[in-house]
């Protein structure tokens, strides 16, 4: 293995409260684990954490299945293409990767504080191809696609929410590491790694089960508020501190 053993141990223990979180709220694992495990080793991550949530939301649309609204994945799908157009634009617009983590960030917390107050975005066609737009610019600019869709989806049941968002990542994720895979940017390490935490995934995902019928309605909604405020929170501190 490329990192230490106790660094291993420590890294197994975060997939672990990253995946609990995914498999409950429906995002959350690149969120939660990408930020700290980079701390810990650089080899840790992202591509690890690419290949082990393309698994884990695989799992979790067969889990709920009868609850994905395939049409509204096709929506979101639908507006990938324009959004990965205009997060390459963004990023040739700005010479500074900071300054668009930042911005992103602000607007993600705005957004958050916004639903916070008590608005609601209904679930639409058009709702749908703009949150596919914004999530693909976001990915592309900073590696945060899931809060987009996930405060599109917050008032829809945790099922519902879960297997949608699940499925996008699904299509999303397989697209990036085929493209990753033939830039000859997944390495024999990365393949290792996340062979080793796969497990602990597993496992947080097998405890979510029991979390899913509690967090349910005003909680959920709570909870996706957190998790996309979190991810913002980590995209700022990013790009004021690295």
């Amino acid at each position: 293995m490329p990192v230490d053993p106790w660094i291993l141990a420590l890294a197994m223990a975060i997939t672990v409260v990253a995946a609990i979180i995914q498999g409950t709220v429906g995002f959350g694992l690149g969120v939660i684990s990408v930020p700290l495990l980079s701390l810990l080793d650089r080899d840790l991550a992202p591509v690890p954490q690419l290949l082990i949530v393309l698994v884990m939301a695989m799992l979790m649309v067969w889990r709920e299945r009868t609850d994905l609204d395939l049409s509204g994945v096709g929506w979101v799908m639908a507006g990938r293409l324009p959004g990965a157009v205009l997060g390459l634009a963004l990023i040739k617009a700005f010479a500074d990767s900071k300054g668009l983590d930042g911005l992103i960030a602000v607007l993600v917390i705005m957004a958050v504080l916004t639903l916070a107050s008590g608005v609601t975005i209904p679930i639409t066609r058009t709702t749908q191809v703009v949150a596919g737009i914004v999530s693909a610019t976001t990915s592309l600019v900073a590696s945060i696609g899931g809060p987009p869709i996930a405060l599109l989806y917050r008032t829809a049941t945790g099922a519902k929410l879960r297997s949608t968002l699940n499925a996008i990542f699904v299509l999303g994720i397989t697209l990036t590491i085929l493209v990753r895979a033939l830039a000859s940017e997944i390495s024999g390490d990365d393949l290792q790694v996340a062979g080793f935490l796969l497990p602990s995934a597993l496992l947080g995902l097998w405890i979510s089960r029991s979390l899913t019928g509690k967090i349910e309605g005003q909680r959920l909604r709570t909870a996706v508020l957190l998790v996309s405020g979190l991810a913002a929170v980590g995209l700022l501190g990013r790009a004021l501190f690295s």
